[in-house]
């Protein structure tokens, strides 16, 4: 069985959202989500590995870095609503990230200004799957 969380339109960066994204895949909820509050916190750095032009090194085994708050905040929400939706579906509690992806939405005009600056928004898709005992080997 698996949990299908679709988001659109998220006023979040997608360059921001695509390493967020590589970092959480694959991971179990538990720990994507303890990994999520540390960004938050400014306590772990998301390594940039494809959007990488002009970042700055962090400390520790990273070498380019940055604390993507917002967006990490808007991914944080998007687990937590599918593990609502997990539960709801009558599934347990050891769920893992299998697929979670990052694309790019229209852009929007900002309200009220003179000038034609566009809004970045995102679509963000989340699978989760139940974690059965023969896949933990």
């Amino acid at each position: 069985m698996e949990a299908i969380v679709n988001a659109k339109s998220l006023r979040i960066s997608t360059k921001e959202s695509c390493e967020i994204c590589n970092l959480v895949r694959n991971k179990t909820a538990k720990k994507a989500k303890m990994i999520l509050n540390q960004v938050i916190k400014m306590e772990r750095a998301v390594p940039y590995k494809k959007y990488l032009g002009d970042v700055p090194h962090r400390p520790g085994k990273m070498a380019a870095g940055r604390y993507p708050i917002k967006a990490c905040a808007e991914i944080l929400r998007i687990i937590q609503s599918g593990e609502a939706n997990a539960r709801n579906k009558g599934m347990n509690d050891n769920l893992i990230v299998f697929h979670i992806s990052a694309s790019k939405a229209s852009k929007q005009f900002h309200y009220g200004s003179k000038r034609r600056t566009r809004m970045k928004n995102t679509h963000i898709k989340l699978i989760l799957k139940e974690l059965n005992k023969e896949d933990k080997k």
